[in-house]
């Protein structure tokens, strides 16, 4: 029996695919210290815990495939803060960014269509568009200069007839890179141009550091029709685990399809709608310490690895990654042998192998990326280790 061509084509998770090495790892005694996944360590904020457990229904049903209205309301109060204001109809809850990104990508994309993205880009966009029958078309941008987007005429030379979306994360998930508005800019000015839809992650939107201003594709004018974005509480509320998401645009018609989508999927769970409704009330200075507490890490991570010879990366100002080009042939290898040969005092470090944010061949091979999600105290003692490791690595 076989399976499908198209599950055959998709990629196992770079970010997840060390995991038993890992394991065997801390079987054997070993501390692990996790720079590999964007999982927080901050404090998810007490509201979410206190709504959950003042949930008292005594049956618990299927909630609305659209979302629970008072969690809906909840995301129209929030993007208010960034001077949008959405519809009860231009806001669908999703089970995470993750399945908001896909329903993006069926509503607009045929088998065979592309989607133009800039890469390095988070690795599940190769993933989500395979399973929509979608194909990602990468333009590269470069370290050097922040991972900006190059020339536009670099851009458009990537269109043609099935070419439907331009996709990227703001913030950038593996870059950290921050889109200024002559990025935007450019993606605005071929959106128009080519008729395409721009889907915009901006799932880190309020991890923004040294001063910059965060601007989304859903504040500029006269795109209101084709800009689809994705989001999710994952990151900005430390609640990874409760899968809240949401796809937001003006374009009832868009919306009205994606509908189908929930629809067909039934609801996203209900409790963890409760919980997320009540985020409406943290406080600001949740979110303020948490960008400063990231913005101090970050700097932790970025002078240690500039520290290191042979190491090359830029200052990334946004989300909670840097993506570092190492001295090694193939950071694969040695991202295993972190795990399964090397450790200082008992403790070694996991990364994620900078390959898999790439969809051209080759590119990535020497490059991790690390995320710093961990306390200080553990960052400091993780990018020792690794300094140590690339001095004694001969791969």
């Amino acid at each position: 029996m076989n399976v499908s061509k198209r599950i055959e084509a998709m990629q196992y998770s770079p970010i997840r695919k060390l995991v038993p090495f890992a394991e065997a790892a801390k079987k054997q005694g070993k501390t692990v210290y996790h720079l590999n996944i964007g999982q927080p360590d901050i404090e998810t904020p007490r509201e979410f815990f206190d709504a959950v457990k003042n949930f008292d229904e005594k049956v618990l049903e299927y909630a609305f495939s659209q979302g629970i209205p008072q969690l809906i309301d909840s995301f129209i109060e929030y993007y208010k803060l960034f001077g949008v204001t959405y519809g009860k109809d231009e806001i669908l809850v999703t089970n995470g960014g993750s399945e908001a990104l896909f329903f993006a990508l069926v509503a607009v994309c045929d088998y065979g269509d592309e989607v133009i993205v800039p890469e390095p880009f988070y690795t599940n966009y190769n993933s989500f568009s395979k399973s929509a029958g979608a194909v990602v078309v990468p333009v590269a941008t470069q370290a050097s200069d922040g991972f900006k987007l190059p020339p536009i005429d670099a851009i458009e030379g990537k269109i043609n007839s099935k070419t439907r979306a331009i996709m990227l994360s703001n913030p950038g998930n593996p870059t950290g890179a921050v889109y200024d508005i002559e990025d935007m800019n450019k993606v605005k000015a071929l959106a128009l141009k080519h008729n395409l839809y721009i889907i915009a992650d901006e799932v880190y939107k309020e991890m923004v550091y040294d001063g910059l201003k965060f601007t989304s594709f859903s504040q500029m004018e006269g795109i209101e029709d084709r800009v689809i974005i994705t989001d999710s509480i994952s990151k900005r509320y430390s609640a990874c685990g409760a899968r809240i998401g949401c796809v937001a645009s003006k374009n009832k018609e868009v919306m009205k399809q994606i509908l189908k989508l929930c629809q067909g999927r039934l609801c996203v769970a209900t409790i963890e709608q409760v919980g997320a409704a009540a985020l409406s009330a943290v406080s600001p200075q949740y979110m303020a310490d948490v960008i400063k507490e990231y913005e101090s890490r970050r700097n932790i991570v970025f002078e240690a690895l500039k520290r290191i010879d042979g190491v090359v990366c830029e200052k990334p100002h946004g989300a909670f990654y840097i993506m570092a080009k190492l001295p090694v042939a193939d950071a694969d290898d040695f991202a295993k042998w972190l795990l399964t040969d090397f450790s200082v005092d008992n403790a070694t470090v996991m990364v994620a192998p900078g390959a898999g944010f790439y969809a051209t061949e080759g590119l990535g091979k020497d490059e991790i990326r690390i995320s710093y999600v961990l306390k200080e105290d553990k960052l400091k003692a993780a990018m020792n280790i690794l300094a140590e490791a690339l001095k004694a690595y001969q791969g």
